[in-house]
């Protein structure tokens, strides 16, 4: 089994001492997101998950306890999200640099190959416009040239929820000048660019598809064949291994602007209230 920690919330940003209790304890119970009276125990022994998956855009808090989680015997990657965006898009971020620093310094104490940097929602605005972008991507890609193999980008969807003056779908134009851009960039600095669940033209630039949840990083890590299937379960065009989100929606409480996974700010913050770091749920 895979664990995903999580598409849904950031746990290591905000819940890693509920995490921690959790992989000590052995186990934890997770809901279904659309019928909270259905649960599930997961159990968390390394005999019974094969590798966690990490997602989050400041990992800080959980740094100090990956030498105990390698002592548990758990194998596991992350997905650090780095965009070039101010408060205006990621109001409860902490500086740029300050999250800079953190992945250079994951990368550099679990190697580049286990902490796979996401340009992701690429988000075009009066503030940001295409140039823009591409002068911050190339910035970027000079950081973190050597901490990590390749980037993975995807262009913002536009979700009903998701209101903002900020908010808008890229233009075909838009979309084709970012993608030539960023692949010609990073592959100036030895890094491969990704696409996630973005469309088949792309790979004419250069970009492959993505697979977050990905076998061959997996296997690697974990040094033998694993038995997951694709995940038929995400958007059309995902190249994912099947996976156990173990996270819930409504929860993050860093109120980003175009974020799927929470309705606002507030409701993350009120539902945080439920949150008991000794409960196997993540909000009881």
């Amino acid at each position: 089994m895979i664990l995903s920690a999580s598409r849904r919330s950031d746990i290591p940003a905000h819940y890693a001492p509920w995490l921690m209790g959790r992989l000590r304890e052995g186990f934890l119970c997770v809901r279904n997101p659309f019928n909270h009276a259905q649960q599930r125990r997961i159990g968390l022994s390394p005999a019974e998950i094969d590798c966690i998956v990490f997602w989050s855009k400041d990992p800080a808090p959980l740094l100090p306890h990956l030498s105990e989680i390698d002592r548990l015997g758990h194998r596991y990657y992350f997905q650090f999200t780095l965009n070039p965006y101010g408060p205006e898009l990621e109001p409860g971020l902490r500086p740029l640099e300050e999250r800079l620093a953190c992945f250079v310094r994951l990368s550099q104490g679990l190697g580049a190959a286990r902490v796979l940097w996401r340009y992701d929602p690429i988000i075009v605005y009066e503030g940001l416009p295409v140039a823009e972008h591409l002068r911050r991507f190339a910035a970027l890609c000079g950081r973190l040239a050597g901490h990590t193999p390749f980037v993975t980008i995807s262009f913002l969807d536009l979700y009903a929820r998701l209101r903002s003056p900020l908010l808008r779908a890229c233009t075909k134009g838009e979309v084709t000048e970012l993608a030539a851009g960023f692949a010609e960039i990073a592959a100036g600095h030895g890094l491969q660019v990704r696409a996630c669940c973005e469309s088949a033209e792309l790979r004419a630039l250069g970009i492959a598809q993505a697979s977050c949840i990905d076998r061959e990083t997996i296997e690697t890590i974990c040094g033998r064949p694993i038995g997951a299937r694709p995940d038929k379960n995400q958007r059309a065009g995902c190249g994912c291994m099947s996976s156990v989100d173990i996270g819930a929606y409504n929860s993050c409480p860093s109120g980003c602007v175009y974020c799927y996974a929470a309705q606002s700010q507030r409701a993350a913050e009120r539902n945080r209230l439920r949150h008991d770091p000794a409960s196997p749920f993540l909000l009881d």
